[in-house]
């Protein structure tokens, strides 16, 4: 084995959560190694949506407006039984969220990956090795040693990082290194997903359709100007063997595309996928962490899985890039799992529910969804939390604070409103810790606020962030670098000085002035 290279980071795993958080971490002039055992983006499609939410996390890539061009905000949910009689419909805006993008958005994952892996390209701190196969992971006090082969020449070498981001999916070689197992949360079910390519409209309602039947649940999307997925659950006696043709599946999909003839579609892809739901026991051992499926598995039926790993990569990335380079405690690495863990888990339960109360049952569940999913409008506030977009704010950590007045305010994402300069929030914060005040900073605080790399603006009245801050009984809000509220009140002076350091070579930064354009 021939002697190897040294990095700061080293990712194993090239896909979208990979992708991300090496991006966020060049973007903080950490030196980055990505290692995929593939050449090139996997090209059959997967994962179709995401929120708003993890839009902002695209924009902090660096690829919003090119994913603009790939996606297609979706309109809501429609309930349906398995006569095609809707029992109920959720609709939602389209329009942009308090986050700054549409609350649901339809994609073709390769697509998505093209983007996010030329946009890397762009960055001089970070590389993209692929052909790349790693087999150990060793961690040690002071670093952590890889050892890789080349799937071309069959050569091995060695490669050490001070840390190592294990992103290579459900069968991860680094989860199993760590001795990390994954824990099942009591949920298999084996689906059927079918992509289709139409140049022809299906002239459907252009939002999620969901077939709550015990029989045969299933759900339909436009991901695309042509193209289309269905997903159906497979009886214990089907493989997808028995709807290998179009023919074999016309039965499926007819009640969407009756006055289509089978010239006009195009099977793009039939595959089998047991939609599982687990979670890693353990997501770091020193200085090795779990990102994405390597972490947790999320059954799709809120359109979360890709998402969260986004999420990992944002939490983590400039914890790492604190602790590397801008003196943040070693504390802070600890809070990421205990952020991420609890709230993955908050979205897989919620996913599981969403699931069982669409499908499970039998009969009598079904008969039960079709006199009560009809009158779910008559409760107050359920068909507002139906079409929310919001997910559950973070656990307290060491890197979010609560008091009794603002355990409803830290932990959640600040709004992204467009300011006065005409940037939105997320692009005048920068990649630091921000104040955002409805009070002007004096000197003294102006002093600290500057001296530890972070930025104030100051919430003009009647705007969108003085409406948030006076919403929550707060003044004051101290934001982290991926956009959440680590703590919130009305004593500026103490939330500027519980700024932590996060000093990085920038350009000297000056209080904006948050006015929305409305």
């Amino acid at each position: 084995m021939t002697p190897g290279e040294h990095v700061s980071v080293a990712v194993v795993g090239g896909g979208p959560t990979g992708i991300s958080a090496a991006t966020l971490l060049a973007q903080y002039g950490i030196d980055t190694l990505v290692l995929d055992r593939w050449p090139q983006v996997y090209p059959q499609p997967r994962a179709v949506h995401l929120d708003d939410e993890v839009y902002r996390i695209l924009a902090r890539l660096g690829v919003a407006d090119a994913f603009a061009a790939i996606t297609r905000p979706a309109m809501g949910l429609r309930l349906v039984d398995r006569h095609q009689s809707v029992l109920a419909e959720f609709r939602r805006d389209t329009t942009p969220t308090c986050n700054g993008f549409p609350a649901a958005n339809m994609f073709d994952q390769p697509a998505l990956e093209e983007l996010l892996r030329d946009n890397l390209t762009r960055l001089p701190k970070v590389r993209l090795r692929g052909e790349t196969d790693v087999f150990a992971v060793t961690g040690g006090a002071d670093g952590v040693e890889l050892s890789v082969r080349d799937r071309v020449t069959g050569g091995e070498s060695r490669i050490t990082a001070d840390y190592v981001l294990g992103c290579d999916g459900a069968n991860s070689t680094v989860r199993s290194a760590i001795g990390t197992t994954m824990r099942s949360l009591r949920f298999a079910q084996r689906w059927l997903v079918i992509d289709v390519g139409c140049t022809r409209d299906l002239r459907q309602w252009e939002g999620v359709h969901q077939v709550c039947d015990s029989r045969r649940a299933g759900t339909y999307m436009r991901i695309g100007p042509n193209r289309y997925r269905w997903e159906f659950a497979l009886a214990e006696q089907e493989s997808v063997d028995d709807y290998a043709t179009l023919a074999a599946l016309r039965p499926l999909i007819a009640p969407w595309t009756r006055d289509i003839a089978d010239a006009d579609l195009q099977l793009l892809r039939v595959a089998e996928y047991t939609f599982r739901a687990q979670i890693a026991d353990r997501w770091r051992l020193g200085r090795v962490f779990l990102l994405g499926d390597a972490a947790h598995l999320t059954p799709p039926f809120i359109g979360q899985g890709m998402g969260a790993g986004l999420r990992d990569a944002l939490n983590l990335a400039w914890k790492i890039a604190g602790h590397h380079r801008a003196g943040l405690p070693a504390s802070v690495l600890d809070s990421y799992e205990a952020e991420r863990s609890r709230h993955t888990r908050q979205m897989i339960s919620l996913a599981l529910n969403v699931g069982r109360a669409m499908t499970a049952g039998g009969e009598l569940g079904t008969l039960v969804r079709r006199l009560v999913v009809p009158r779910v409008h008559l409760l107050p506030g359920l068909r507002e939390k139906i079409t929310d977009s919001q997910t559950p704010p973070l656990p307290a950590s060491a890197m979010v604070r609560r008091t009794v007045r603002t355990r409803r305010l830290a932990g959640r994402l600040c709004p992204n409103p467009v300011l006065a300069t005409g940037r939105r929030l997320d692009e005048e914060l920068g990649r630091g810790f921000g104040v955002l005040t409805t009070q002007p900073l004096d000197p003294d605080q102006q002093g600290i606020v500057d001296g530890r790399g972070a930025r104030a603006v100051l919430a003009a009245p009647g705007t969108e962030l003085a409406c948030w801050l006076g919403h929550h009984r707060v003044t004051a809000a101290l934001v982290r670098p991926d956009g959440t509220v680590m703590m919130a009140g009305r004593d500026l002076s103490a939330l500027c000085r519980a700024l932590p350091w996060f000093v990085f070579d920038s350009p000297a930064q000056t209080p904006a002035n948050a006015e929305c354009h409305e």
